[in-house]
């Protein structure tokens, strides 16, 4: 990949995405093998303004011994610095870059229970920092081509080189960072917002999905909801782009409230495990029954991650002629297969998806139905003939995707 392409698609994770502030710090978070990058990004962080630029190198194959050598005990211990750097993130409020780029099935073998009980001893500890930090700090999630990742997506190249060069290019194309990048997104960012200000006056009150594999799933919304896209602001009023690509338009469902049956139409890889042809059923908004032709058990223990890994967090509309989906290219990575298709998420809502929602306490907005959880998996279950009818409170019925794409246009006409 020309480095000069590169350094562009560094200068928007900058400035787009993360938009550093003068005298902010930044923290990155990347695979070792990306320290090229890695560096072209912190060059662009401090152009941009930045105090300091702190990395936190992780490597996939030693996160997996450790994961299968070490005993449960060790593994769910915060050490004494971890807690005090959580303190001092909160303190200082740095702007924070994840890039990803690991092999998506890279801890398959790893048992699900101890990793998973785990996560839940460190997030009893880790869990109140990050919530106090939420919709104060300016965060991104992007992607970097590794090499065994890109060795999963192009297997039949004979060359680990030419694949990695291939998922560059694709990674490149779907964030459009081509040209001029910066321009790219203001454009984007736009037509997303007008999708969401149309939506949000609509009053619906609830979502009808239906597709001919066998989706037929009703999800109620909260009345203070809002549907967000593309950009967001923290508390503060520092707009950032949380998520590069980004072609959903998505909102925060009210818990509780979930009917239904819904059937996967790509690969999911949670924590380094892929989960392949699954369904997920609900009841009384509650995911109480789930299926996989691969990895069941580790999806089994997803939903038992806490008391709220069993409910909806977020509903996320992306029409099926994305630009992503239209790649044909199936990345085995959620920040891009769920840009191709429309998409539920387990776990976690979105506080800012309600109306006023800093007006609330955390208490308040868990009270109007907004999910909490120590996760957020996205799982995609569009299709080509998806159907989302939204219904309002009066029963009003509006077509908001047929045929699995968009029923209407930015203004609002069918």
């Amino acid at each position: 990949m020309q480095r000069s392409v590169l350094k562009n698609y560094a200068k928007l994770l900058a400035r787009k995405g993360l938009n550093v502030q003068k005298g902010q710090d930044v923290v990155i978070s990347a695979e070792i093998e990306q320290e090229e990058f890695v560096l072209m990004v912190a060059e662009e962080c401090y152009r941009a303004g930045a105090r300091r630029v702190f990395p936190e190198w992780t490597y996939q194959p030693l996160a997996k011994l450790n994961a299968e050598l070490r005993s449960l005990e060790q593994l769910s211990r915060v050490t004494p610095w971890e807690e005090e750097e959580q303190r001092r993130q909160t303190q200082t409020l740095p702007a924070r870059l994840y890039i990803t780029s690991e092999d998506p099935d890279g801890m398959q073998g790893v048992d699900p229970e101890k990793y998973a009980a785990a996560r839940r001893a460190r997030s009893a500890v880790l869990k109140p920092y990050r919530d106090a930090r939420e919709n104060k700090e300016q965060w991104c999630i992007a992607a970097a081509a590794g090499a065994d990742w890109a060795k999963k997506v192009f297997p039949r190249e004979k060359s680990a080189a030419r694949a990695v060069e291939r998922l560059w290019r694709a990674i490149i194309d779907a964030s459009r960072a081509n040209g001029n990048p910066v321009a790219n997104w203001t454009e984007h960012d736009k037509d997303l917002a007008d999708r969401c200000a149309f939506l949000n006056g609509l009053g619906l009150a609830s979502l009808e999905y239906e597709s001919a594999g066998g989706t037929k799933l009703t999800v109620g919304l909260m009345r203070e909801g809002l549907f967000a896209a593309g950009e967001e602001s923290t508390l503060s009023g520092i707009p950032f782009n949380p998520n590069i690509p980004s072609e959903e338009v998505f909102t925060t469902p009210k818990r509780g409230e979930a009917e239904g049956i819904v059937y996967s139409t790509k690969p999911l890889s949670y924590q380094g495990q892929l989960i392949r042809n699954f369904s997920v059923r609900f009841e009384g908004g509650r995911a109480v029954e789930v299926h996989a032709s691969q990895g069941e058990a580790a999806l089994k223990k997803m939903i038992a991650m806490d008391e709220g890994a069993a409910y909806l967090g977020e509903c996320a509309l992306v029409p099926y002629d994305s630009p992503i989906r239209n790649s044909k290219v199936l990345f085995y990575n959620t920040l891009f297969d769920e840009n191709a298709a429309c998409h539920l998420a387990l776990g976690r809502g979105f506080f800012n998806c309600v109306r006023d929602f800093e007006k609330y306490s955390d208490e308040e907005l868990k009270r109007l139905g907004v999910n909490d959880s120590m996760i957020h998996v996205d799982f995609m279950i569009g299709c080509e003939d998806l159907s989302v009818t939204g219904v309002t409170a009066t029963g009003a019925r509006i077509p908001l995707f047929r045929d699995g794409n968009w029923a209407f246009d930015t203004k609002g006409k069918d």
